[in-house]
């Protein structure tokens, strides 16, 4: 878990809460309850023995620190876990102390406790997403016409608007979102197998008290315990890496419309907020930077976990524990990139008219496809891209605006008349299908039209 000082860069303090050792703990504790219920239901465990283990779900008997120092000896918090349960159920009913965990392995503990805390977390970043889907629609709304420099390599290309822009990250965003709950779908499942996935200790009850136990934690049962077959965790952390890039993507983008020799779009200002401790004028991207600085921890996670995948045998050995920290890294990772993210798109400061004198100071250059496209069906589309690339290194070299020297070309005037070039170098006139594919991506009814 993230600790420290630069802690609230990597996580939220709602999805911290989540992963927390006590998160976890009471995660444990809801198996073992869930356990018991279908342990007496069967009449395995003693009439009563669930009330005992409901009574005792606040986890308050728990000695963390001695849960801590005994997991070094006995590989995993799991084993004092229940050793500490037992004492505090024999001590109201010993009955209730004799049932508990029969049948279960720490593994199944674990894993089930993981799969719960997942559950919780996939909620806190449903609500995320759906607080940057809103933010990026209502940005897309007010600058869907609103032009700026389309940019390829990191220089100048033709035009294409902020709208546009912003629907490619809302439809990443949503493809995500998808992912997610297909994700979601596979991994939000029991885990309970016993020691080497056969229920052999409940006997002929086994599946049956398997089934019982997923209804009672509101889980799907699996087809088969999965202790060595780890795909179902794997996935999810692959999904919240590509989730993490779609919003890192996002990021870098606002934060190269920032530079001040651009300036055309910035974060939300405020007290204090992207100052410099020694240049005063600065507005610095700190929220895109959590993003991209967040996204870079990732792929190692998603190499971690694809890198544990070949557990041996029944239950594995070293590979499984290098899970324990990645899965609930990912998660909080994910919730502080889209908390940054959904930061950015709220307070989004648009300066369109910077937009437009960026584009106006490019002397029409990024125009020149528009009228190479339209010469071409008269002359072909070599001798069209020929001219077009010769007028547009003069214009560049004698820094004169390309609607100018189109002109005075008597090759081009053969073909178009000066008022067409006018029309040709209008950057709102080469927009192409902008307007389509941003109604596509807001899921409007006359997206066709």
């Amino acid at each position: 878990m993230s600790n420290g000082a630069n802690s609230f860069l990597f996580s939220t303090p709602e999805m911290s809460r989540v992963f927390s050792e006590d998160g976890q703990l009471r995660a444990m504790m809801r198996f073992e309850w869930a356990l018991t219920c279908a342990l007496e239901k069967h009449g395995i465990a003693e009439h009563g023995s669930s009330a005992v283990l409901e009574s005792l779900l606040e986890t308050r008997f728990i000695d963390a620190d001695a849960i801590a120092h005994d997991a070094k000896n006995a590989g995993n918090i799991a084993i004092p876990f229940v050793r500490q349960l037992t004492s505090a159920a024999k001590a109201r009913n010993e009955h209730a102390a004799r049932a508990i965990h029969l049948g279960a392995t720490s593994q199944d503990v674990l894993d089930s406790a993981l799969v719960l805390q997942s559950r919780d977390g996939l909620s806190l970043l449903r609500g995320a997403i759906e607080q940057l889907d809103a933010a990026l629609v209502r940005q897309i709304h007010t600058h869907r016409e609103t032009v700026l420099t389309g940019r390829t390599w990191l220089q100048p290309g033709p035009p294409t608007t902020l709208g546009l822009k912003l629907a490619g990250t809302l439809a990443a965003l949503r493809r995500d979102r998808e992912r997610l709950e297909s994700a979601a779908q596979r991994m939000l499942v029991l885990q309970f197998g016993g020691a080497v996935g056969t229920l052999a200790a409940l006997g002929a009850a086994g599946g049956a008290i398997s089934a019982d136990v997923a209804r009672v934690l509101d889980l799907r049962e699996p087809e088969l315990p999965w202790h060595t077959q780890r795909d179902r965790l794997v996935e999810m952390v692959q999904v919240l890496a590509i989730l993490t890039g779609t919003l890192a993507k996002f990021a870098r983008d606002m934060a190269l419309l920032m530079q001040s020799e651009v300036g055309e779009a910035f974060e939300p200002r405020g007290e204090g907020r992207g100052g410099s401790s020694t240049i005063p004028q600065k507005h610095n991207p700190v929220a895109c930077a959590a993003v991209i600085a967040i996204h870079s921890r990732m792929p190692g996670l998603a190499a971690t976990m694809l890198y544990a995948m070949p557990q041996e045998h029944e239950r594995g050995l070293g590979l499984w524990q290098a899970e324990w920290e990645t899965v609930p890294e990912a998660f909080r990772l994910s919730a502080a990139a889209l908390a940054y993210a959904v930061e950015l798109a709220a307070g989004l400061e648009v300066d369109p008219a910077r937009m437009s004198a960026n584009l106006a100071s490019l002397l029409g250059l990024p125009l020149s496809e528009a009228v190479s496209a339209a010469l071409a069906p008269k002359i072909g589309r070599a001798a069209a891209h020929q001219l077009l690339r010769a007028a547009a290194e003069r214009a560049a070299h004698e820094q004169l605006n390309l609607a100018d020297v189109l002109k005075g070309m008597p090759e081009i005037a053969a073909h178009l008349s000066e008022l067409e070039i006018t029309q040709l170098l209008d950057p709102r006139a080469y927009l192409g299908s902008a307007r389509r594919f941003i109604a596509q991506a807001l899921g409007e009814a006359d997206a066709d039209s």
